[in-house]
């Protein structure tokens, strides 16, 4: 009898255990699959999908676009003219140049970082065209289409130069400045630098000029200023003490001619002819009060377009002109607010 009722309690304390543990496992269900949809694929879970890469970034074509400066407004409008150019022809550009005109060596290395990011081409214009030339070839070798804009580069390694013909241009510089100071005596040049083709052309096409229609008309001195204001200015302000009775000056880029224009000013020789070269808002307001007789504007936004234009046609095996003359005006008061001249002036 007490073994009947002993196996009889452990029966039931068994049958109670199985409930409770069968009770357990029904309030924690495993998930049920998914209900199929029409067409018998399963239907999605809650969970989000990985998102898919962005098509227009992975497939832009990348151009590095390595100026020779980026302080002077000058080369604010050139990147204005390659954003330009970026937008419309759906690539993305990178645009930078060192703090000043002078940096060869930096400039380098911004020619090195952009050559390591596998470009589709690079549009370059050189401070120093023989420093440069061992990277152009790595990306020649690389073929990576180089186009050079404003100074270019002096090789035949670019395929295409986007730049003004400095050398005509500073040869109407000349005959301006002759022209205004009677056809003689002393003038001088500040020029932005000697390695450059901006900087060479710019002073063989003023200097050339003189002495094929001027013979009395002499140049007493031909200063570099990197670009630079204040080296400018000190360098003028030299010229003008050295030669008392210098009549004119040619300054061959933005720094050069507002230093030159300080020089004259500090030195209280407003008699001194002047005659710069780009524009920018100094240039402007020196131009419509008569403290600078005038200058010579190219079109730097062009300058900006067609370098990034010209970089797309080659990617795309396109045909490229050699040479691509984006253009040069005189300006002084009497026209500097004409349809002409206006849209080629920048702040």
């Amino acid at each position: 009898m007490k073994t009947s009722k002993r196996f009889m309690f452990t029966a039931a304390l068994m049958l109670l255990a199985t409930t409770v543990f069968s009770a357990c496992g029904a309030s924690n269900p495993a998930p049920a699959a998914p209900k199929p949809q029409a067409g018998g694929a399963a239907a999605p879970t809650t969970a989000a999908p990985a998102p898919a890469p962005d098509a227009k970034k992975t497939d832009k074509i990348y151009i590095p676009v390595i100026s020779k400066g980026f302080q002077h407004q000058f080369w604010q409008a050139v990147k204005q003219g390659a954003e330009k150019a970026a937008k419309e022809f759906q690539v993305e550009i990178t645009f930078e140049g060192p703090e000043t005109e002078s940096q060869v060596d930096k400039q380098i290395e911004m020619l090195q970082a952009a050559l390591g990011k596998n470009p589709k081409a690079i549009a370059f214009a050189a401070l120093d065209s023989k420093a440069a030339v061992p990277l152009l070839q790595k990306a020649k070798a690389a073929n990576i289409p180089v186009v050079g804009f404003d100074s270019g580069v002096d090789s035949d390694i670019p395929i295409t130069t986007a730049a003004t013909d400095n050398a005509a241009a500073a040869g109407l510089a000349a005959d301006k400045m002759a022209a205004l100071i009677g056809n003689e005596g002393e003038v001088a040049l500040v020029v932005h630098d000697q390695t450059s083709r901006t900087g060479i052309d710019r002073r063989d096409g003023f200097v050339n000029r003189v002495k094929e229609k001027y013979p009395n008309i002499k140049i007493v001195d031909i200063q570099y200023g990197g670009g630079d204001q204040l080296k400018s200015t000190d360098l003028a302000k030299a010229i003008i003490q050295a030669h008392p009775n210098v009549k004119g000056f040619f300054g061959a880029n933005e720094g050069s001619a507002i230093g030159v224009l300080n020089a004259v000013t500090e030195s209280k020789k407003d008699k001194i002819v002047v005659i710069g070269y780009d524009s920018g808002k100094q240039q402007i307001d020196a131009v419509r009060s008569g403290k600078m007789a005038g200058a010579i504007t190219q079109d730097p936004i062009g300058i900006g377009y067609w370098s990034v234009k010209a970089a797309v046609q080659a990617i795309k095996g396109e045909a490229v002109k050699k040479n691509i003359d984006t253009g040069f005006h005189w300006y002084d008061k009497s026209n500097i607010d004409s349809d002409q001249i206006k849209p080629l002036l920048y702040n």
